[in-house]
This record gives structure tokens, C-alpha cells and sequence, in this order.
């Protein structure tokens, strides 16, 4: 019988019930039809050991890195220019005002003097926001440290220096600029380290 080409054509190896073989030939065993998988065994499978990890390969927590201190050697009457002129320039640089805290170890910068006019609380409410250049007495205990100190070592007693510039030092994360007589301030800094 002839094929209609609209009909398809089945051919023997293809595996389904057949009623009778061909004439001539053998019945083919049926092939198994793929279909899903079957379902994982239950119970825990064998794992491969896993070796355990070598010791621990991090480094031990380095000590913080003490900050890099500049000096500028102006006279004591020189300082809180010299101080300025050092906040302008890390300023240019790029450093964020938020950064930055000026210390005085005799008179009190003129900023810090106006905005204590306006009461302690709003004085160090701006310490607080730390989002400007904060200007404070070096004496001062409730200033907190910022990554750049400058201190201007504009008057004061030995042992008011002597006590500013170590404590600085603690309050600088980066960088410690110090505005003053370079050998009052070396005999200090080199005694405090």
C-alpha cells in the first residue's frame, strides 16, 4: 500500500505494541522510553571526608600605624597663622572640614572664642556634628580625636605643651601638623615618644 505523503511513516525499530512482525524478520525487544528519574534513595549518602583547613592563615592584627607628624617652626606668635595657612592647604588638598581639629595651647583661636559666645552647649554640639573644622584649648578633655590634628603651640606653659602635643599625637588618626618653636616642640615630642 502506497504512502500518502500527509501520513507519517513509522518504521520498525521505533518500540510500541505490534500485533504481528514483519514477514522475514524477528520481534525486536522493546527499548526502554526515558522518562523522570526516579526518586533519590532515602537515609544519608556517603560523604567524601572533607581535610580539614589548614591553620589559620591570617595575620596576626598589626599594631595601628602611629600618624605621620609634620612640624612647621614659626614663633609662638606665628602659630595660629601658621595653623590657618595648614588648614587652608589640607583643605585644597581634599581633605574633608569634618577631618580636621585645631588645637591651641595659649589663647583660644578667635573661632573658637566667637562660638563660645554662643553658649557651651551649641559650642560643642558643632564638636559633636564633626562636619567643620573644630578649633578647642588643647587642655580640653571632651575633644575626640579626628584623622588630622593641628596643633598650634601659640603660648602656654611647658607643662601645658608638654601635655598638648602627647595627647594630640593620641587624637591624630593620620596626620599631626604642629604649628610652633621647633625646639620646644621637638624637646616635647621627642620626651613623649
Amino acid at each position: 500500500m502506497p504512502l500518502i505523503p500527509e501520513e507519517p511513516q513509522i518504521h520498525e525499530s521505533v518500540p510500541g505494541p505490534r500485533a504481528v512482525p514483519a514477514a522475514g524478520r524477528t520481534a525486536s525487544t522493546p527499548r526502554p522510553v526515558p522518562g523522570p528519574r526516579p526518586a533519590p534513595r532515602p537515609g544519608p549518602r556517603a560523604a567524601r571526608p572533607v581535610p580539614a583547613p589548614p591553620g589559620p592563615r591570617t595575620p596576626p592584627p598589626a599594631a595601628p600605624a602611629a600618624p605621620q607628624v609634620q612640624l612647621i617652626p614659626v614663633p609662638a606668635e606665628g602659630a595660629l597663622d601658621a595653623a590657618d595657612e595648614a588648614v587652608d592647604l589640607l583643605l585644597d588638598t581634599g581633605r574633608a572640614p569634618g577631618d580636621v581639629l585645631v588645637l591651641t595651647t595659649g589663647e583660644a583661636h578667635p573661632w573658637a572664642a566667637h562660638e563660645l559666645s554662643f553658649g557651651e552647649a551649641s559650642y560643642w554640639a558643632q564638636h559633636d556634628a564633626a562636619d567643620d573644622v573644630f578649633y578647642a584649648d588643647a587642655g580640653a578633655d571632651r575633644v575626640k580625636g579626628r584623622p588630622v590634628v593641628v596643633v598650634a603651640v601659640n603660648g602656654g606653659s611647658d607643662a601645658v605643651v608638654r601635655q598638648a602635643l602627647p595627647a594630640a599625637l593620641r587624637r591624630a588618626g593620620a596626620l599631626l601638623v604642629v604649628c610652633g618653636d621647633s625646639a620646644r616642640v621637638n624637646s616635647v615630642l621627642s620626651a613623649a615618644v
